[in-house]
Order: C-alpha cells, then sequence, then structure tokens
C-alpha cells in the first residue's frame, strides 16, 4: 500500500505488546522520543547508518583498559592471520 506524504503524516496503527516489549521501548527512547522513532531507529533502515553507529557508540564505556585491550586482539588476529598464510599466498 502506497501513501502520500500527507496520509503517512497522519496514518497510524495500533499493535498490541506484552509489559516486557514495552518497557524495553521505554528505556529504549531518549528524551521526547516516539515510540514509533524508537523502533524505526532499532529495526528500520536508519539503523543501520552512521549516525546510529555513533549513537551506539556513545553508549559503550570505551575507557583506556577496554581500548588497549582491543587493540590486543586486533594486533593478536593480524598475526594469526599473516602466520596462516602459505608461501603461495604471499605472492600474489
Amino acid at each position: 500500500m502506497h501513501l502520500s506524504a500527507k496520509e503517512e503524516a497522519v496514518a497510524v496503527k495500533t499493535i498490541t505488546i506484552d509489559i516486557e516489549a514495552y518497557e524495553t521501548l521505554v528505556r529504549a527512547r531518549q528524551g521526547n522520543e516516539s515510540f514509533s522513532t524508537v523502533i524505526k531507529n532499532t529495526l528500520g533502515a536508519a539503523s543501520h547508518t552512521g549516525d546510529a553507529l555513533l549513537r551506539g557508540l556513545s553508549e559503550i564505556d570505551a575507557g583506556d583498559d577496554f581500548l588497549e585491550a582491543m587493540d590486543r586482539v586486533v594486533a593478536e588476529r593480524e598475526h594469526d592471520l599473516l602466520a596462516a598464510e602459505t608461501p603461495e599466498e604471499s605472492g600474489k
């Protein structure tokens, strides 16, 4: 079903959700954000944007210890990949 921009602005659907789902929406809401916005940001195409990534990263407590641990993991993986490379692959 295709709606005009004006129709989309006023079109609504009612859904039934359990209390746990409702409480999850309440916790995910930022400020006066509507539940529709929470759902679209979480499930919609908007969740795959750089803005969504930045919002998610801002919620992570990435202190120095965490960042150093991530650096070690990346270095170990790079080392493992290089060690697994065969002589034929290195000539490519």
